[in-house]
């Protein structure tokens, strides 16, 4: 099976899989090349998923504005 580029796939799928890549490195048994095609294929999901995020805050910033009543604040932990 065709793995699915990044920027098709859902934010949750993605991040499934990339727990998934996450587990295989971390088992530390993937020959070398196996181990570089997963750990990039890591970046690329974790990359595409920052910009998702990136996009919903833009998107959620928007509608915030729009609406006096809620004003924004940073998030603090």
């Amino acid at each position: 099976m065709a793995l699915k580029k990044p920027e098709n796939m859902q934010y949750e799928e993605a991040i499934v899989e990339l727990e998934e890549i996450v587990q295989h490195l971390e088992q530390g048994e993937l020959p070398l090349e196996d181990a570089l095609k997963q750990f990039e294929r890591g970046i690329s999901l974790a990359r595409s998923n920052g910009q998702k995020l990136q996009h919903a805050q833009q998107q959620v910033s928007i509608l915030m504005q729009n609406d006096a009543q809620a004003p924004l604040e940073d998030f603090k932990e």
